[in-house]
């Protein structure tokens, strides 16, 4: 019944590890079919190399339950599943462990907009969370990952589309896109982005992020000039 959105889920995933953002079995993608009321995604633990259609694992966006699939979603659907019903824009998600905007998540540091790539892919600096508590750790874990994301985008007027990607301190990067392949070129810009400013603060020590004025004319010319500005 979901044989089109396994198949895109699928080669978003394999294009995932292709890329180098996933290694091992580390990282998944999933894309929301609202009209059916289902998401699907990764099967947990199963290698890139032995990825197929048929074992993507398709889950109910009314209770996180398996509607279809032999294997057990990813341990991270959980985190998918809220901020699907959160945002109702969001139409695809991709968690990655990559390495420079890991380095970010992991100090605890937003990843900040030094330039004009950075600005055509966000409107924002990347954002970082708080940590979890202790209690959300050990009280169903991913479900409040997903949680205190919603939280930070909604008590920062932040939005999911002009602002692409969020860093979860102490963890590691979640990207959203228009589908499964968007967010997967987002998940590959971040990480180029992350390096650029990780390189940038080794260069010129204590610089200032780009001018507003610059930034805007690079987001608005690429993503139109009625694009949601993503920021009180």
């Amino acid at each position: 019944m979901y044989e089109k959105i396994k198949d895109i889920v699928c080669k978003a995933n394999i294009e995932l590890h292709s890329l180098g953002l996933a290694p091992f079995t580390w990282g998944n993608v999933s894309q929301v079919d609202r009209e059916n009321g289902v998401f699907a995604i990764k099967p947990s633990g199963v290698p890139y190399a032995d990825l197929t259609p048929e074992k993507i694992v398709v889950v109910s966006l009314e209770d996180g339950s398996v509607v279809e699939g032999e294997y057990n979603p990813s341990s991270d659907t959980p985190t998918h599943y809220i901020l699907y019903k959160e945002f109702s824009n969001l139409n695809a998600i991709v968690h990655t462990h990559s390495v420079n905007a890991s380095s970010f998540a992991q100090a605890g540091r937003e990843v900040p907009a030094y330039g004009t790539t950075h600005a055509d892919f966000s409107y924002t600096s990347v954002p970082c969370t708080r940590a979890l508590t202790e209690e959300e750790v050990k009280t169903e874990y991913e479900l409040n990952t997903g949680k205190v994301i919603a939280a930070h985008f909604k008590e920062n007027g932040l939005d999911v589309e002009s602002t692409p990607a969020v860093l979860v301190r102490s963890h590691a990067p979640f990207v959203f896109g228009k589908n499964a392949g968007d967010a997967v070129h987002n998940a590959a810009v971040l990480e180029i982005v992350a390096e650029m400013a990780l390189k940038t603060e080794v260069v010129g020590g204590n610089v200032p992020q780009i001018d507003k004025y610059l930034s805007d004319k690079h987001y608005f010319r690429k993503h139109g000039k009625d694009a949601y500005y993503g920021q009180k």
